[in-house]
């Protein structure tokens, strides 16, 4: 062998694993951070985390798709968001209506555990 790559396999033999698994660890990570920032960049965030159905934001959202899709005339469209609110005021009605049903059912430590598993599925 040459001297070069005798150096060579000298200093590859010297590296620390240590150092060689945290130094691939930190690239791995950067990637990742570059490749979720070019994501953020191009909008895939929102479009992967839209907004609930019942928000007005989620509302509009959903009525702006009918328009699209369903190419709705101006008097469609406010017939359709008439009907979709009432929709939404119905499920508001029912939900507030049975969770006040579960929790006259629980006792005071389940109310609590109810109320949690509630917020653990309310998105963030």
């Amino acid at each position: 062998m040459s001297p070069n790559l005798l150096e060579k396999a000298e200093f590859a033999r010297s590296w620390d694993p240590k150092v060689v698994c945290l130094v691939t660890l930190a690239l791995v990570f950067l990637c990742g951070a570059a490749a979720g920032a070019v994501a953020m960049n191009f909008g895939l965030h929102n479009r992967l985390h839209q907004p609930a159905f019942d928000t007005a934001a989620g509302k509009e959202q959903y009525f702006a798709r009918m328009q699209r899709e369903l190419n709705l005339t101006p008097v469609q469209r406010e017939q359709m968001e008439s009907v979709l609110n009432d929709f939404w005021q119905y499920y508001r009605t029912v939900l507030s209506e049975s969770r006040a049903r579960v929790e006259q059912v629980l006792n005071e430590e389940q109310r609590r555990k109810f109320e949690r598993l509630l917020q653990e599925q309310q998105p963030h």
